[in-house]
């Protein structure tokens, strides 16, 4: 994996900063204070060389403890070396570690990355909380904060199917029914959904790094880091927008009027809320854009449908090529260079929504991994390779990953990707009148390989944004999910299996709730065929079968005319 950096010095300086703070540990949370996935900088990487999307870092005088969940335990063990003590949320999380201890601890940490919510979730009472408003990880480091990219663009309704006024006017409606005076919108994927609003501050997402505040008269302040908004002044898209620096709350809270304010606990930082509440009570409520936004229409739906088109050529083209090529000189990096030249080709594509997962043998087994000039192994015929990618499109967002094999695999390797299969399809064809929330579809899902005593650490599927996000909430199918899916909202489909230093097994498609007939059902948007060399048939019955045929035969349907001959052949021949 990772060449485990020195980081005993980093470590070694922050414990020496205890003594100035009076403090006897330090928090270091995952996010930046906007809350996204996106954190810059990434202050726990910085301490302790994790780089996954989750995680918690909490440094002791004598420990070091780095929380994870599920998905990064493997990856945590072997990018953070021996130096801390790796623990999978939720069955041990800080606040377990922490109650074991006698003494009370005064413990650090920065208010404009954690909210009352989270903190008091993860730390409990026991133990004392102390806020510092220079975050200790900047004071030692010299990884500098990535600048704004400094540039938004608004999409127009042709693009969104709806209008920033007709968004807000919904919203509005919401908040006088709550008898909310004014909302902070603290969430920048919420801001870009409701303005209408794109941005270059992400890496993998069109999201620009700003927060809003809507009052009951309609106007909005909007916050941002950029030196320069002279563009987005000049769309004038919104009649009552005024515009601020982030460290203009304060300023501006106190020449609101209204007695109630709306914040959510997931996304508003303890600073910010602190300012909030110096003059309007608060009410904690999730922010309702996140469940506005899930839900998507007619026009959204299309595009997404269209962007899935154009990574499905990109895709298929690129399982033909990796399927008949000498893997001999092939490695993971190369695989990963591969895949995003095959997106290129398309002008419609801009960037990987995330990081692409190129996992050969052992590596397929990390859930979340990626390849580095450390880790980077060769394909070998003999090993599964475990490839998860996914594109941002002019207008859509795709995550897609396939388990590819260059040799004939174990029947072992066969009856697992099979039952994985079968958790696949089970949840395509689920019956969304009667199963309705995401934890009874999450059971469905894992039953194959419960049967025989197996499972996955990491849910089965996310929601995922409109041209956002390639995470989002509050839909998903997991545990614990307890939303009803209703019509236009999209997920991930992605059952996996994962054998420690062995090997990696997941295949996930996107998919949406559709309505036909009064009848809610999944459709997929994902068009990229399904590997048959690993499938063990006598395991399917006939309706998977089916499935499977109507599938590919779909597939072929839509982007058979963007192939080659060769490849026409091929995508024929999986059907």
């Amino acid at each position: 994996m990772d060449k485990i950096p020195k980081k005993n010095q980093m470590i070694k300086k922050l414990k020496k900063l205890f003594l100035n703070y009076n403090i006897d540990g330090y928090l270091i949370p995952k996010n930046d204070e906007f809350f996204s996935e996106f954190a810059s900088p990434d202050r726990l990487k910085t301490i302790s060389n994790f780089s996954g999307s989750y995680g918690l870092a909490l440094i002791l005088k004598n420990q070091n403890h780095l929380f994870v969940d599920g998905r990064y335990t493997l990856q945590a063990k072997k990018q953070s070396g021996n130096k801390f003590q790796i623990h999978q949320i939720p069955f041990t999380g800080p606040q377990k570690i922490l109650s074991k201890k006698d003494k009370i601890l005064s413990l650090g940490f920065d208010p404009k990355l954690f909210t009352n919510y989270k903190l008091n979730r993860l730390v409990g009472k026991k133990h004392k909380l102390i806020p510092i408003h220079e975050n200790l990880v900047d004071k030692i480091s010299l990884s500098k904060k990535n600048k704004n990219i400094n540039y938004f663009y608004i999409l127009n309704k042709k693009i969104t199917g709806n209008t920033t006024k007709r968004k807000i006017d919904e919203l509005l409606k919401i908040l006088k029914k709550r008898k909310i005076d004014n909302i902070f919108i603290s969430a920048p994927e919420n801001v870009a959904w409701l303005l209408n609003l794109r941005g270059g501050d992400n890496p993998n997402a069109p999201i620009p790094n700003c927060k809003i505040i809507i009052t009951n008269k309609k106007e909005i302040y909007f916050f941002s880091g950029f030196h320069e908004i002279a563009n987005i002044k000049k769309k004038n898209f919104y009649n009552k927008f005024k515009f601020y620096r982030l460290n203009n709350l304060f300023e501006i809270i106190t020449k609101l009027d209204g007695k109630y304010f709306c914040v959510d606990n997931n996304t508003c930082s303890i600073f910010n809320e602190n300012i909030i509440k110096s003059k309007f009570i608060i009410k904690n409520v999730n922010d309702p854009c996140y469940f506005l936004k899930s839900i998507k229409n007619k026009v959204e739906i299309k595009n997404m449908k269209q962007a899935h088109i154009y990574d499905g050529v990109a895709l298929t083209k690129f399982l033909y090529w990796i399927k008949k090529t000498n893997i001999k000189n092939l490695d993971e990096i190369k695989v990963e260079k591969k895949l995003e030249s095959f997106r290129k080709k398309n002008k419609k594509y801009l960037y990987p929504s995330f990081n692409t997962i190129a996992g050969s043998g052992p590596n397929g087994a990390i859930i979340h991994y990626r390849a580095n000039k450390y880790s980077n192994r060769s394909l070998k015929k003999n090993e599964l390779l475990l490839c998860d990618s996914g594109g941002q499109y002019k207008y859509g967002t795709t995550d897609v990953t396939r388990t590819i094999c260059f040799s004939k695999p174990s029947k072992l390797i066969k009856n697992i990707f099979t039952r994985v299969l079968k958790g696949h399809i089970s949840v395509a064809t689920t019956n969304l009148n009667k199963i309705k929330k995401g934890f009874e579809i999450d059971k469905r899902a894992r039953k194959w390989l419960r049967d025989i005593n197996l499972d996955y650490a990491h849910g089965t599927g996310h929601g995922v944004g409109f041209f956002l996000n390639v995470h989002e909430g509050p839909q998903s199918i997991s545990k614990y999910n307890n939303v009803t899916l209703k019509k236009g909202m999209i997920l991930s489909n992605e059952p996996g299996y994962y054998k420690e230093n062995k090997f990696g097994i997941r295949i996930e498609n996107l998919i949406y709730v559709s309505e036909e007939n009064n009848k809610l059902k999944f459709k997929n948007l994902t068009m990229a065929p399904i590997e048959k060399e690993l499938i063990n048939f006598s395991l399917l019955n006939k309706e998977e079968k089916n499935y499977l045929f109507k599938y590919n035969l779909e597939i072929y349907s839509n982007i058979s005319k963007y192939l080659n001959k060769k490849e026409k052949i091929w995508l024929q021949n999986l059907i």
